[in-house]
């Protein structure tokens, strides 16, 4: 046997997720020698390698923080038709699109190295102190000694090598009290919750829409065969094809109603025998292929094969694009979960009230708040059968209905076990119910960048994650120069506001500062004329009609119904003046036109 290499970088990342690469590009960015490990050739996970490229959650501006803020901009500037693509999402973008970005960001970054298609092999410990983990790297052994550790997988790989405490699977209700969870006796008696441990992965596939108009009627219900009889019921088959709809009119195949998510033989994900799980991913990757030919069939070819991916010889090569269809892997919603010193359970993303309302804040002790990343997804859980029966979580903001912010306190990232282990993607410490709103890629980035932040904060002063001061922390959040983050929800205040810095030390200063509709004690009606350019954007004049229920249309020309166009907004001050309106009136907005939603995405009113 070759005798192993040895490296002893300050950062030892294990990556293949969107968190991964979040964190250890911001401990390189943050002054740590870094190395990121990948068991595939690309970096973005979720983001890119998955292909889940039209990201739900943390969709209005004062969420567009942090990593994921600077990637949506990046996404916004770099995509020439624009990110107004499909109904699912206000986002589509190409996965090639979202990896080039990455990896121009992490080749900026002298502090840090990317090992793509390493293997895991052993994880060594004294102690409560993982030391060192032996990987395999273009067929030689590496022995590496980090000084600490991040999981930034999808899966918590490193958990079961590091020994780290981690939980798989459900919870009962009575163990936390969750709403949503089912109770003991029904996880005792009902078979279905062996079978179905984790939510439903996918295997995403890509479509291409033809040009020419589909040549059935726009309420047509063809049947689709068995397995996937059903899949298009509810929406009818144009809108199932747009629901992913990415620029070039590729779709992103990942539709849960009797689509391709997968459902058996989850357990061969966490066996530990590498056969099986590959045996999974065949099963996986052919229910997509089989569905992506059920709904070419259906439209008559309308949706054909897509070519969005390399092969996995090409991606090993360095290539960004390729004629495959098939994403480079597979898309998991959950996997083992952390046991850290704090657990994210469904109450805590649930608003303090009716309408407009964010979750409490985590609070120490001593009345400061731990939090150090916000959420807002509405929860989500994928199996079987009907949908799972979840506590709302939803309001109607700005035109749409949006989910209720939340955050994640810093003890969630960190491991209980073992002292200088971190988690920095969906495998952080949360319940599975709570799992379904954490596990999105706006959070996920974000969560990242927490990790290799503290990480790097950490070797500069000596700590351990559990020592960290989690104040210095959220400080160096709100100041990081090029991708400053919120740790603390502010509804009223995006991104872009002049006092954004201001306010959220504020309430890092005083948590009560902030009144339970996240806007901040004080804080005047904001100006609608203002709010970034975008590319893309237009002038829209009308008759803005009201409808006294939280949402507007524009009777405009070119609308898709030949009438008016839904209007829909991301920004706080144009909701704040929409919900003042209270009759019908002409106006003058710009905004960007989405003809898949269909609506216009307006920002702020023209002078």
């Amino acid at each position: 046997m070759a005798v192993p290499n040895e490296a002893t970088p300050g950062v030892l990342v294990w990556g293949g997720g969107s968190g991964g690469v979040a964190a250890a590009l911001q401990a390189a960015r943050s002054g740590a020698d870094t190395l990121l490990l990948t068991p595939g050739p690309w970096l973005g996970g979720m983001v890119s390698a998955a292909g889940v490229c039209a990201p739900d959650g943390n969709e209005l501006t004062p969420w567009q923080t942090g990593l994921w803020g600077a990637l949506l901009r990046s996404l916004a500037a770099a995509e020439p038709t624009g990110l107004d693509q499909n109904w699912v999402s206000c986002f589509g973008y190409r996965p090639a699109t979202a990896e080039t970005i990455l990896r121009q960001w992490l080749a900026a970054e002298a502090r840090l190295q990317w090992w793509p298609l390493c293997r895991l092999r052993e994880a060594r410990r004294s102690g409560d102190r993982l030391t060192a983990l032996t990987v395999e790297r273009g067929g030689e052994p590496w022995i590496l000694r980090p000084q600490l550790v991040i999981d930034g997988s999808d899966r918590g790989d490193l958990f079961p090598l590091a020994e780290a405490a981690f939980d798989l699977g459900w919870e009962a209700r009575e163990r936390y009290g969750e709403p949503s969870a089912p109770p003991a006796a029904d996880l005792a008696g009902d078979p279905f919750f062996r079978r179905q441990a984790v939510q439903s992965p996918t295997w995403v596939v890509m479509g291409q829409l033809a040009e020419e108009t589909p040549a059935f009627p726009a309420d047509a219900h063809p049947v689709l065969p068995a397995p996937f009889t059903g899949a298009a019921d509810a929406f009818g088959l144009p809108r199932t094809l747009t629901y992913g709809r990415l620029p070039g009119g590729l779709v992103m195949l990942n539709w849960p109603l009797r689509g391709n998510d997968w459902h058996d033989g989850l357990e061969r994900a966490f066996a530990g025998d590498r056969q099986a799980e590959e045996a999974l991913g065949r099963e996986m990757r052919d229910h997509s292929q089989a569905f992506a030919r059920a709904l070419e069939q259906a439209s008559h070819g309308w949706l054909q094969r897509g070519s969005a991916f390399p092969s996995a010889d090409e991606a090993a090569a360095g290539a960004l694009e390729g004629g495959e269809p098939f994403a480079l892997m597979p898309y998991w919603r959950e996997g083992r979960r952390l046991v850290g010193l704090e657990r994210v359970v469904e109450q805590q993303l649930l608003p303090s009230g009716p309408g407009a309302r964010i979750a409490p804040l985590p609070l120490a002790p001593e009345g400061a708040t731990t939090a150090i990343a916000v959420g807002n997804y509405a929860n989500d859980h994928h199996y079987p059968g009907p949908d799972w029966p979840l506590a709302p979580k939803s309001c109607r903001w700005g035109g749409r209905w949006s989910g209720t912010p939340f955050t994640v306190p810093y003890g969630a990232l960190v491991s209980r076990t073992v002292v200088n282990l971190l988690a920095a993607d969906k495998c952080l410490s949360v319940s599975h119910m709570a799992n379904g709103a954490t596990r999105l890629q706006p959070l996920v980035l974000n969560l990242g960048q927490v990790a290799g932040l503290a990480a790097a904060l950490c070797l500069r002063d000596g700590l351990l994650p559990a020592q960290l001061p989690v104040r210095r922390l959220q400080q160096a959040l709100i100041d990081d120069p090029l991708a400053p983050a919120a740790p603390v929800p502010l509804w009223s205040t995006p991104w872009h506001h002049p006092h954004w810095r201001e306010r959220l030390r504020a309430v890092l200063a005083d948590p009560a500062w902030l009144d339970p509709s996240g806007v901040p004690m004080g804080a005047s009606v904001e100006d609608p004329f203002r709010a970034p350019a975008e590319p893309h954007e237009q002038l829209w004049a009308g008759e803005l009609l009201v409808d006294g229920s939280g949402g507007y249309r524009l009777a405009a020309p070119g609308a898709p119904d030949g009438e008016a166009w839904p209007l829909i907004t991301l920004e706080p001050a144009l909701h704040q003046w929409l919900a003042s309106q209270e009759a019908d009136r002409p106006v003058r907005l710009i905004g960007c036109a989405n003809p898949w939603g269909p609506w216009l995405r307006v920002s702020r009113l023209a002078a």
